[in-house]
């Protein structure tokens, strides 16, 4: 991206000392005559070529929604002023005073409505829906997409399979964490945010998937959850996130959120009394004679007179199971 606007700025610089050369030319002036005239030409081309381009370099942290909002600002006061200055009371009097006091109008209406719609150009999609950025899609979910669920990686696949919304949005403040993260000296934090950033790289790659990074100024918004929550709000997107204080706050909100851990659980084969199946027993239970193993998803599975299996994989059969605060728990019988 840089390297092309480098492209688009020399493009456009040598295009200025050509029109300057130009426009010296078609005044009929001769080399021989008026090099001066020449070089004050091409020193005007060179200064408002770079001028150009350091406004340009100005302007690089001004969004999409702050140059509307100041374009919505400029017209509302622009027409204010033009209301006011419309009375009939600035009709009678001196020219020249009259001129002066519209021009004053006009400059502090204009000032004061570009100053009042840039301080809630976060709110201005409620004014002007068009500034909204609403995907135009209508047959597909847009999903904004967190820091911790990039970590865990599971998206991937699930996005790859074909389950997930085609449309996925992260922010480029969740990608200003993760490099943040990874930038980390401790080896474990370095590792994760690494792996988010990876994870990121092989959703672009995914044809299945449009993946856009979210540009927009967020005002004086610190907290990255608020950020979030914002943004998942102005799209009318869903959450993706693992952390459950940040589902809570958004769902508190008015703002869907989905959990890769809830789609795991809820993905997880149940049991049932009567199923047969092998299980390792790694521990001793709490009364005499059993043996404890866990399923795939966590489960526990308690086995009657199963200790002297500890160790070893044991064929069981489900004869009760009870529901518990960590899910459900099986109570099997060893099948000799």
């Amino acid at each position: 991206m840089n390297r092309t606007f480098f492209i688009i700025r020399a493009f456009f610089f040598t295009l200025c000392i050509i029109g300057a050369w130009l426009l010296w030319y078609a005044a009929g002036f001769e080399v021989t005559q008026a090099p001066s005239k020449l070089l004050l030409y091409l020193f005007t081309g060179v200064l408002l070529g770079a001028l150009t381009i350091l406004v340009d370099i100005f302007l690089k942290g001004f969004s999409l929604r702050g140059l509307t909002a100041v374009t919505f600002g400029l017209a509302m006061g622009g027409l204010i002023a033009f209301l006011i200055s419309s009375s009939p009371l600035l009709e009678k009097g001196d020219a020249h005073t009259i001129f002066l006091v519209r021009l004053g109008l006009f400059v502090i209406s204009m000032y004061l409505g570009t100053v009042i719609a840039l301080r809630g150009r976060d709110e201005f999609n409620l004014v002007i829906p068009y500034i909204k950025f609403v995907p135009q899609k209508v047959d597909s979910q847009v999903v904004v997409v967190d820091t911790s669920a990039l970590i865990d990686g599971r998206i991937h696949g699930i996005c790859k399979s074909g389950f997930m919304a085609s449309e996925l949005v992260v922010p480029r403040f969740v990608i200003d964490e993760l490099q943040h993260i990874a930038d980390s000296t401790d080896p474990s934090r370095q590792a994760r945010g690494r792996k988010g950033l990876q994870v990121l790289n092989e959703l672009r790659k995914l044809e299945n998937i449009h993946l856009s990074i979210q540009e927009s100024d967020l005002g004086n918004r610190e907290q990255v959850d608020a950020k979030l929550i914002f943004v998942a709000q102005s799209l009318k997107a869903r959450l993706l996130t693992l952390d459950f204080n940040l589902a809570k706050l958004a769902e508190f909100q008015g703002v869907d959120w989905l959990n890769i851990n809830s789609l795991a659980k809820a993905l997880n084969p149940e049991v049932f009394v009567g199923e047969k199946f092998d299980i390792e027993l790694i521990k001793t239970g709490k009364d005499e004679g059993q043996a404890i193993g866990y399923l795939g998803d966590g489960s526990m599975v308690v086995v009657n007179d199963g200790e002297a299996m500890i160790g070893q994989t044991a064929h069981v059969e489900v004869v009760s199971i009870l529901p518990s605060a960590g899910g459900r728990m099986a109570f099997c019988k060893l099948i000799r």
